[in-house]
């Protein structure tokens, strides 16, 4: 995988300092070590008359995605069904990282093979394979096209987005 591209995020009002002032950006690699360690994740999607809808789960950093899995009927898979957009945080307010993307309902045996695996041994579960079922369940990749991270230690000096789709120039 190619490094997203790093760069001061737009906060105007917050006294954010430049790019290569205070901590300075954020490697990529501070961002990944909090998507694969979270243990809770805020899921945000809309509603198909606009209204947001945010809820918890579980899920894993694989293969430059975060999965997590939920019922077929609930609200935010059947937001995402609809074609709502998608925003996912870890657990750590002071720490955050914050990922936008395009979310996917996947159904491959493979990869959703690969995901139980990578849940049971993240979370010490023995889930079967009910958990990804189908049937009844859909797992969900969210490939990030932007993201978001600051360390509470350095506010005005450590914001850093990251751009997974840089705008052809």
């Amino acid at each position: 995988m190619l490094e997203p591209r790093a760069s001061r995020p737009h906060m105007p009002g917050y006294g954010t300092l430049p790019a290569g002032e205070g901590t300075g950006l954020l490697p990529w690699s501070w961002a990944l070590g909090r998507l694969r360690a979270s243990h809770e994740y805020w899921v945000a999607t809309v509603w198909p008359d606009g209204r947001p809808h945010q809820m918890p789960v579980w899920a894993i950093w694989r293969d430059e995605a975060l999965w997590f899995s939920s019922s077929l009927g609930s609200r935010k898979i059947r937001n995402i069904e609809a074609g709502s957009a998608v925003s996912i945080t870890t657990d750590d307010a002071l720490n955050p990282v914050i990922v936008e993307g395009t979310a996917r309902i996947v159904k491959d045996p493979a990869a959703l093979r690969g995901f139980l695996d990578a849940m049971n041994t993240k979370y010490g579960t023995d889930y079967g394979p009910e958990l990804t079922s189908p049937a009844t369940n859909a797992t969900v990749r969210v490939r990030p096209a932007w993201a978001f991270g600051l360390d509470e230690r350095d506010f005005p000096g450590s914001p850093t987005r990251w751009d997974f789709n840089p705008p052809h120039r």
